[in-house]
C-alpha cells in the first residue's frame, strides 16, 4: 500500500514574522529620500505654484525626485550669505546657485547655476568656472533684453529685466531680477537694480517670498526707494544686501523699524519653508560669509 505522506505544518508564528517583515520594509521609506530607494522614486509633489504671473506652467499631481543626498532638509531651502550682493541657494533636491557671481564671493564647490548682472563689475565676471552648467547674465552681451527661464532638477530660474534705456541700436538692459523658484518658495535677487519698478515688472515676477534687497542707499537705490520696492513686492522675508559701505545697514534699520520687525541671525546661513516664512514683513540679516 501506497503511504501518503502528510505535508508539514507552518512553524507557530510565521504569518506574524511575515506581517514584522513587510512592517519593517515599508518602515525603510520616507519622504524625501531614505536610504535604500534608487533614484527616479515618485513622491508628492509640494506646493509648486508658479511665482510669475501670467506664465502658464502646469504642475503634476506627482514628479520624480532625486533621491540622492539633498543639500537642504526637505521642504527646506538653505540660503548663505557669501558677501555683497552674492548668494548661496541649495534646494532640497541638490540644485545650487550663486546670485551676481564675480568670482570672490563664491563657495568652494562650484554651484549648478550662476546668474549675474553687469551695472557695476563688482557683480559679474568674464571667469566662471567651466563646472558651471548654467551661467545666466541678467544682460544680453550683443545687445537687446536678456530673457532667461530655466529648470534644473528642483529649481527654475526666470529673469525680469531692469535698467533698461534707450540706446542706438534699440532697447539694453544693465541688470535683471532674478527669481528662484523651488520647495515652494519664491526668492527675488534685485541685483543691482536703480529704480521702483513698474506694472509690468511687478506683473512678471508675481509672488515673491524671499527678496533680496540692496540697502547701499547710493550705487543702486535709496533707502528711500528700496523701501518703496519692498513695498510693491510685499514678500514674507526681506534679506539685505551690499551693505559693506560705512554706515549703510545702520541707517537703513533705522528707517526700516519703522515699518517692519527687524533681526540679525549672527551667521551666514538660513533655511526656510514656507511653513516657517512670517505672518507678515520681516528684515532679517545675515552676517556675510
Amino acid at each position: 500500500m501506497e503511504m501518503k505522506h502528510a505535508s508539514k505544518p507552518p512553524a507557530p508564528g510565521w504569518r506574524w514574522k511575515t506581517v514584522l517583515i513587510l512592517c519593517l520594509a515599508l518602515a525603510t521609506v520616507q519622504p524625501g529620500g531614505a536610504a535604500g530607494l534608487g533614484a527616479g522614486v515618485v513622491a508628492q509633489a509640494t506646493d509648486a505654484r508658479t511665482c510669475a504671473f501670467g506664465m502658464v506652467r502646469q504642475t503634476p499631481a506627482f514628479r520624480t525626485v532625486s533621491l540622492q543626498k539633498a543639500a537642504a532638509p526637505w521642504g527646506h531651502v538653505r540660503l548663505t550669505y557669501r558677501g555683497h550682493s552674492g548668494f548661496l541657494i541649495e534646494t532640497p533636491g541638490g540644485a545650487s546657485a550663486v546670485t551676481d557671481y564675480n568670482g570672490v564671493h563664491v563657495p568652494l564647490n562650484p554651484p549648478d547655476i550662476v546668474t549675474m548682472n553687469n551695472s557695476h563689475s563688482s557683480h559679474y565676471t568674464d571667469v566662471v568656472d567651466p563646472v558651471v552648467r548654467f551661467v545666466l547674465r541678467g544682460w544680453d552681451p550683443a545687445g537687446g533684453v536678456a530673457e532667461h527661464d530655466i529648470e534644473w532638477q528642483d529649481l527654475r530660474v526666470f529673469n525680469v529685466p531692469t535698467n533698461v534705456f534707450e540706446s542706438g541700436s534699440g532697447l539694453t538692459n544693465g541688470n535683471s531680477i532674478f527669481v528662484f523658484q523651488t520647495a515652494g518658495l519664491c526668492l527675488g535677487h534685485l541685483g543691482h537694480l536703480h529704480h521702483v519698478l513698474g506694472p509690468n515688472q511687478l506683473r512678471r515676477l508675481g509672488r515673491i517670498d524671499v527678496l533680496f534687497v540692496p540697502i547701499d542707499g547710493s550705487m543702486t537705490m535709496s533707502h528711500d526707494e528700496a523701501l518703496g520696492v519692498i513695498e510693491q513686492i510685499s514678500p514674507k522675508l526681506v534679506v539685505p544686501m551690499h551693505f559693506q559701505f560705512p554706515g549703510s545697514a545702520e541707517a537703513f534699520t533705522a528707517r526700516a523699524q519703522k515699518l517692519y520687525k527687524v533681526k540679525t541671525i549672527a551667521g551666514p546661513t538660513m533655511e526656510i519653508s514656507r511653513r516657517t516664512l512670517p505672518a507678515s514683513t520681516e528684515v532679517v540679516f545675515l552676517r556675510p560669509y
